[in-house]
């Protein structure tokens, strides 16, 4: 019984073929979370699909319906063992987006995976049934090679709507918090800095949606007569954007800004590089906050961004002045801004710049950020482990750029929070022709195996460790 035995078995089920079997069935399962009609596939992949597979780990589970009406349901799953040292509570999500099925080219289906090299081709191979079918896999061969204990606890909650925005995540775990309880969450989503590179996130920038609307009158005038005599809201709305953000991406409103970058997050950065991958686009160096490098701009700072812009009918323009403009944007932000004051924020500044008639208006799509601190024993010690199995030095990224509802586990479960992405930036994952590559994947399954091995023969001392630096603190 050894670690190392425990990640050639891991890597066999890669290697002759097993996990890749696993994988396309989960895939075939259209889990499009955001089509109404798809409530019984959502049900059918947690009862059919990972339900009885968790069973055959020693785990009970239940499917908990959603407490907000006509939306997605949840797994629970627990695998207890006497006298465990702790506990580890796991995540992850078996929906996926449309899978536009059409719009994937020839000889690609969403539905089905594809292997092409070191791409396979699939709906939710990166985004997440690959992800979490990686830290099953890794988990059931570190059992069979313990002979069957851990020394600790898992827990494991799936999700069926974070691609609808995990509506009902946060009451669920709040409900049933007793049962989630434990102490480290260990989770994968999101993507690596780079596919060769080792990646460890502790939190996510949060996301905070809001619309600009500015009406003018009730309908369109002819150009002709009326051009140079009527506000063009297009025009006017484009200049009440460009109040907010400069020309260069800069956020001109204080309110929307955080703190100063802390030191141990400007440290955490210092070595890592963000794109520069074949299919990553080409960073635009002079683009966001002045003074900071690439990486702290999409990792450690605040941008504001316009999703969409509409006046008039793009598709069809015709010689007349719009009456309206609307324009969708959000917030990215990180731990220290205050995103319950962006609107007061936003509509202030407006008026101030002579703006009274754009209409500042909230949105229901909305994440809070959060942050480890990079210098938790748990963040120690799982850096260590993935390099021990991966002999690379990983990157430690304070926050994802992007938006997880990780709030949930660090602030409703209060749980210190490790996330190991499998996927890479270029996955395609909201689109046409998602992918995981093959390499990464078999290396992420070494990296977890090392890391559910480790846990059992380090985690209790990790506890104690990081219990006198909490009681240190007071």
């Amino acid at each position: 019984m050894s670690r190392e035995q425990a990640i050639a078995q891991t890597l066999a089920t890669f290697d002759d073929g097993r996990f890749l079997q696993t994988l396309a069935r989960r895939v075939a399962y259209k889990t499009e979370s955001q089509d109404p009609a798809s409530g019984p596939i959502l049900h059918a992949y947690l009862s059919e699909e990972i339900a009885p597979y968790l069973q055959t780990l020693g785990f009970r589970s239940r499917i908990v319906e959603n407490p907000v009406a006509g939306k997605s349901p949840f797994l629970l799953a627990e695998r207890l063992e006497p006298d465990a040292a702790f506990t580890v509570l796991s995540y992850g999500h078996g929906d996926v987006v449309r899978g536009y099925d059409a719009q994937w080219r020839e000889g690609l289906k969403p539905w089905d995976v594809v292997v092409e090299g070191n791409r396979w081709y699939g709906r939710g191979t990166a985004d997440n049934k690959g992800q979490h079918s990686i830290n099953l896999s890794a988990l059931e061969q570190v059992l069979a090679v313990r002979g069957g204990t851990l020394g600790y606890n898992v827990k494991i909650i799936l999700e069926m709507g974070e691609e609808d925005g995990s509506p009902g995540l946060n009451e669920v775990c709040a409900l049933h918090a007793e049962l989630l309880k434990a102490d480290l969450f260990l989770a994968s989503d999101g993507p690596r800095v780079a596919a060769t590179k080792p990646t460890m996130f502790l939190g996510s920038r949060g996301v905070f949606n809001f619309d600009l609307h500015l009406k003018l009158r009730d309908g369109g005038h002819h150009s002709g007569n009326w051009g140079g005599l009527l506000r063009n809201p297009g025009i006017r709305l484009a200049h009440a954007i460009a109040s907010l953000v400069d020309e260069t991406g800069r956020i001109l409103v204080p309110g929307l800004l955080p703190p100063e970058l802390p030191a141990s997050v400007r440290s955490a950065l210092k070595l890592i590089e963000v794109g520069g991958g074949p299919d990553d686009p080409e960073i635009d160096p002079d683009w966001g906050e002045p003074g900071l490098t690439p990486t702290e701009r999409v990792i450690g700072w605040n941008s504001l961004e316009v999703l969409a812009f509409t006046c008039g009918n793009p598709t069809m323009p015709v010689h007349a002045i719009p009456p309206t403009a609307r324009a969708h944007c959000h917030m990215r932000y990180v731990v220290g801004s205050e995103p319950a004051q962006f609107l007061h924020h936003i509509r202030e500044h407006l008026l101030a710049h002579g703006f009274d008639d754009v209409e500042v208006r909230g949105t229901d799509v909305h994440m809070a950020a959060t942050r480890l601190d990079p210098d938790d024993a748990w963040v120690r010690w799982g850096l260590a482990s993935m390099e021990r199995s991966s002999g690379k030095t990983p990157a430690l990224l304070p926050n994802l750029g992007g938006s997880l509802p990780n709030d949930v586990f660090s602030e409703t479960l209060g749980l210190p929070t490790l996330w190991v992405p499998h996927s890479y930036a270029a996955c395609s994952q909201h689109a046409p022709n998602e992918h995981i590559l093959a390499d990464l994947s078999r290396e992420a399954l070494q990296i977890m195996a090392g890391m559910f091995w480790d846990l059992a023969e380090q985690g209790p001392a990790v506890m104690k460790e990081r219990q006198a630096a909490l009681a240190a603190l007071g």
